[in-house]
Formats: structure tokens, C-alpha cells, sequence
């Protein structure tokens, strides 16, 4: 419904109402559960890099495979899709990105989605879930290893997601959310090399398994961090996110980040459509092949005008 539309609108658009609460700010609390997972998990990236070598090519092929599947699961469903509804996808689409999603591990599509919409709602404050204005490691990794500022979880429930709730395909990966990471995330990258063409368990779980799901999430990170620290502003001064090369190319077309935060609704997330933008070209195929459609788009008078007025005056590069 129209309702529907003007809600999400509102919630992934900057509110400048918003005024953060006075006083001392509330103590960090250690999520230590999660620094012992990370740790490990991250070591064990580590591990699967020495693995590498010794891994079959159709491996390091399956390996390229998850990476993309996963990193689509995010750019153009969590991200593009559900967060800010830049096009409609059909059913079989919509069920490919969940379960690609999955494999990405990165929470489930209603709270990925829910809480995207709160950091572009209030993108660099207290309200932000990864607030890069308390530094790198904050924005990069460090939200996830503490318990959320109370502004994060205050101004979360009073978004109005009912659009995420009226799609079955996110309410039933929710439901069945914890199933679809063992199976997407962790059993389907190692058990296929090993029965399609003989790798080692061992191999599997360590490369396509946790080397390849540990470069997704810093990738994903980096739009966090990086791309809200270094790179140049030619939409609008006024605030952090940046155009950033590297996070363009890691995290498949997520770099063009000043952009992004300046037309959120714009499902290119970038003023040049498809270069060096994967996940632009799989959401233009999805349409030439009828799964998806209704691309919302800004238009070039509209981009050149907002430059000049709110631009750092630097060049508005085709390659982020």
C-alpha cells in the first residue's frame, strides 16, 4: 500500500529532529560470548588462508561462488531490496536472496533491515547500531562485541516495518532463521566439493566454508568503516559517508557511499549504474528476465543539481 511506501521512505531518510540525550553516555557493556566467537572465527580464516594452495580448482571456483551468492544475499536483498525497497522482486527472486542471505549469515533480513533503516535514520549519532563517529574498529566490528546503545534499540522499536512483516519469504527465514545458517552458511559450502569432486571435509569447511564467510562479513563491514572515513564527498559535505574505491570492489558495488547515504531509494546505490557495480548488473538481469521490476532511479538533473549545491566540488568518478 501507499501507506506502506511513505513509511519506508521515511524511515531510511536522515532525521534531523533527532538530538542525542545530554549528559555522561552510557557505559560499554562486553558481549564476551561474541569476542571468543569472532576471535575464533577469525583465526580460523586465518587457518583456511593456508589452505588454499592445497585446495582442488574447482574448489577455488565453488569458493568465488559462495562469495558472490552470499554477498548478493546482502547487497541486493537485505540492502536494496528489503531495507530500502529500490525495486520489487518476484517470488522466486525474493526466496533466492533469503536463502542466499542465509549463507551470509549476517542476522536474519527483518533485523539486518530494521536496523539499516535506524543508521541511515540516525547515521552517525547515538542511534546509529555502528556509529562511525566512535572510530574504525566501532563502526568496523566493535558494535557487534557490545550491547547496543539504548538509543539503537529505543528508536528500532518505534520504526514502522510493516512492509518486512508482510513478506512471507523474510517472517519465514526469521522463523526458521538459526536452520538456514547451518545448512547455507556452514553444510552446503563444505559438503558439495566433497561430493562433487572428492575435496576433504577439512578443506571445505575451513575455504568455501569459514575463509569465504569471514570475507563477506569484512566486506560488508567496510561499508561501515572505511567507507564512512576515507574517500572523497562530491553529493553532500554535510555528512561522513564517502566514495570509496576498495569497498566498491570488496563488497560488490557498495562503495559509492556518499551517494548512497545522499538517494538511498536509488537501487543502483550510484550515480553510474553498472560499473564496477555487480550488484546493479544482478538486479538489471533479474529485470531483463522478468523476476524483478519497478527500479527506482534519480535522475541526472536531479544528481548535478545536489552536487553543486551540497558537493565537495571533486570529480564525480566512474570508479567510486
Amino acid at each position: 500500500s501507499s501507506d506502506i511506501k511513505s513509511a519506508t521512505k521515511r524511515d531510511d531518510v536522515f532525521d534531523e529532529t533527532y538530538k542525542e540525550k545530554e549528559g555522561p553516555k552510557p557505559s560499554m557493556i562486553i558481549v564476551w560470548r561474541n569476542i571468543i566467537l569472532m576471535t575464533l572465527l577469525h583465526i580460523g580464516a586465518v587457518y583456511g588462508i593456508t589452505l588454499v594452495p592445497s585446495a582442488h580448482v574447482l574448489t577455488w571456483a565453488w569458493f568465488v561462488f559462495c562469495f558472490l551468492t552470499s554477498a548478493l544475499g546482502v547487497t541486493a536483498g537485505a540492502h536494496r531490496l528489503w531495507s530500502h525497497r529500490s525495486y520489487k522482486a518476484s517470488l522466486p527472486l525474493r526466496i533466492f536472496l533469503a536463502t542466499a542471505n542465509s549463507m551470509a549469515f549476517q542476522n536474519d533480513i527483518f533485523e539486518w533491515a530494521r536496523d539499516h533503516r535506524v543508521h541511515h535514520k540516525f547515521s552517525e549519532t547515538d542511534a546509529d547500531p555502528h556509529n562511525a563517529v566512535r572510530g574504525f574498529f566501532f563502526a568496523h566490528i566493535g558494535w557487534l562485541l557490545v550491547r547496543k546503545h539504548p538509543d539503537v534499540i529505543e528508536k528500532g522499536k518505534k520504526l514502522e516495518l510493516s512492509d518486512l512483516k508482510a513478506d512471507k519469504v523474510v517472517m519465514f527465514q526469521r522463523k526458521y532463521y538459526k536452520m538456514s545458517v547451518v545448512l547455507m552458511c556452514f553444510s552446503i559450502p563444505m559438503f558439495v566439493p566433497w561430493c562433487l569432486w572428492g575435496e576433504s571435509l577439512w578443506l571445505g569447511y575451513f575455504v568455501p566454508g569459514l575463509l569465504r564467510y569471514t570475507l563477506v562479513l569484512n566486506a560488508t563491514w567496510l561499508v561501515n568503516s572505511a567507507a564512512h572515513m576515507w574517500g572523497n564527498r562530491p553529493y553532500d559535505t554535510n555528512i561522513n559517508p564517502r566514495e570509496n574505491k576498495f569497498v566498491t570492489l570488496s563488497a560488490i558495488g557498495e562503495g559509492f557511499h556518499n551517494y548512497h547515504h545522499t538517494f538511498p531509494y536509488d537501487y543502483a546505490s550510484s550515480e553510474f549504474g553498472c560499473k564496477l557495480n555487480l550488484t546493479t548488473c544482478f538486479i538489471d538481469l533479474m529485470c531483463f528476465l522478468g523476476l524483478a521490476k519497478d527500479r527506482k532511479r534519480v535522475s541526472p538533473e536531479v544528481v548535478l543539481a545536489r552536487a553543486q549545491r551540497t558537493g565537495d566540488g571533486s570529480t564525480r568518478n566512474r570508479s567510486g
